[in-house]
């Protein structure tokens, strides 16, 4: 939703030889615009008209001059659609990657992570009208490139020869996908992993899904996705292969792949197929083709064994900062009762268990339970325990069950915590709520009705986890006030 409008700076009115009088442009019209600042999201905001309606337009960056074409017209703003830079901006820099995923790649990397940080600022004290918290500087990413740890490619073909290419569907065109050789966001060992696929594939003649269109079945399976997925700190690679159900000589693929990455550095391949009619990689049959199911990987000082559908935060380096600020904003001393609520997989969880007295997960997914319960038994942590169940639901039975926490632990999807999950927190009283946020604009309402009913917002501090995206995690901590 781009209706609370969070930009980097105040827009000005584009400017425009001849401003139309119109009050609205049309869907499908071509506009020449020029942006005044940044959108939470990334979209660039320029103003059209005499009336100054709000354009928010993709793959443009204050100080551009560009030309964009109308995709969605709403009352009172628009989405459009970078055709041409007419004049760069003064920030703007030449991109490195041909990638629809990094927008920002187009501007210098200190200057991504000052707007981050104002945008977490604005959203805090715009939607949340939360004042009087200190907000840390965010943390910089590591690396700037070459930094994900799992990539999902799609499969599709050149229309004009019909050749099989394996890429990423092109930005606004989700009916055609761009081959890439060289994915800046991946290992040079991921690329070729997924380059030795690709080749494979040809060879086999193996054919792309279309959704879009009839897909005649003939026994042999079509390409649907291919997922790469690395242990960074294990130096290990998964390779999952998605296809619709049909035949295909998997095992051969995964000799290709031992044989060239080494065997050493390959940890799994598996095969899934799925009869989705969305393009996902979840769901469907997975069978372990060669190797082990379960990816090996180091967090910290945490074994651990990540599912082939498992949640893991996708940039494993700044995991690690992520997870020591959310321990240090804990502050635990070892005698605590800790609750972590959309526990996961528990990897929160168990690296604040050997500083506590006690923790408690809960996850509405029961794999990922069984995974945190396995994660625990191999690390030794004896003093965390993972129930399988809903939030709302299970949160007041724990307290309940186990007393009152000392401290509660959240890291909820996109969307954040419901009211009603909001109320249970408040209802279990934990003196200290350590919030860990990948959408600062649903913390904001979140930590507001928090402080409404007792707590303070204490400090707040982004983690850049996605360098050349606009994407910001950010750890927020709330303490009960004393009566």
């Amino acid at each position: 939703m781009q209706d609370e409008l969070l930009t980097t700076a105040a827009p000005t009115p584009s400017r425009q030889e001849e401003p139309p009088s119109r009050t609205r442009p049309e869907r499908g019209e071509e506009l020449e615009l020029t942006i005044d600042s940044l959108a939470f999201g990334g979209e660039g905001v320029a103003r059209w008209g005499e009336g100054g309606y709000v354009v928010f337009v993709a793959g443009a960056i204050p100080g551009d001059h560009v030309r964009a074409v109308v995709h969605k017209r709403k009352r009172s703003y628009a989405h459009a659609r970078t055709v041409e830079v007419l004049a760069a901006g003064p920030e703007r820099i030449d991109p490195l990657a041909q990638h629809p995923g990094v927008p920002w790649q187009v501007l210098p990397y200190e200057r991504q992570v000052e707007i981050k940080q104002d945008q977490l600022a604005e959203a805090l004290r715009r939607i949340g009208g939360l004042e009087g918290f200190l907000l840390e500087e965010t943390i910089p990413a590591r690396e700037r490139w070459r930094y994900r740890n799992k990539l999902e490619y799609s499969f599709g073909e050149d229309p004009k020869t019909g050749e099989l290419l394996c890429g990423f569907h092109a930005s606004g065109g989700w009916k055609r996908v761009e081959p890439i050789t060289d994915c800046l966001l991946a290992s040079e060992r991921g690329n070729l992993a997924r380059e030795l696929t690709l080749q494979w594939c040809r060879g086999q003649r193996l054919g792309a899904w279309d959704r879009h269109r009839e897909n005649v079945g003939t026994g042999t399976a079509l390409l649907r996705n291919l997922v790469v997925r690395e242990g960074r700190n294990a130096g290990l690679l998964q390779i999952r292969l998605v296809t619709t159900p049909g035949e295909v000589d998997v095992d051969s693929l995964a000799s290709v792949l031992a044989a060239e990455l080494g065997a050493e550095h390959l940890s799994g391949v598996l095969w899934t197929r799925s009869t989705a009619l969305a393009e996902t990689t979840a769901g469907g049959e997975t069978d372990l083709v060669w190797g082990e199911e379960a990816l090996p990987e180091r967090l910290g000082e945490l074994d651990l064994r990540i599912s082939a559908e498992a949640f893991f935060q996708t940039n494993t380096e700044m995991a690690q900062e992520l997870y020591g600020l959310a321990s240090s904003y804990a502050a635990l001393q070892g005698w605590e009762r800790v609750f972590d609520l959309y526990c996961g997989t528990g990897t929160i969880a168990l690296t604040l268990a050997p500083r506590a007295g006690e923790v408690w997960g809960i996850e509405l997914v029961e794999q990922a339970v069984a995974d945190a319960i396995a994660a625990a038994k191999r690390n030794e942590i004896t003093n965390a325990s993972f129930f399988a169940g809903d939030t709302r639901l299970a949160l007041p039975e724990l307290v309940e069950r186990a007393g009152r926490p000392d401290v509660v632990v959240v890291d909820p999807p996109r969307a954040g915590l419901s009211q009603k999950v909001v109320r249970r927190i408040i209802d279990a009283a934990p003196k200290r709520i350590v919030y860990v946020s990948c959408n600062p604009t649903t913390l904001a309402p979140n930590a507001a009705q928090l402080v409404e009913a007792g707590w303070r917002l204490i400090k707040v501090r982004g983690v850049d986890m996605f360098p050349q995206t606009p994407h910001i995690e950010c750890v927020a901590l709330l303490e009960r006030r004393k009566h």
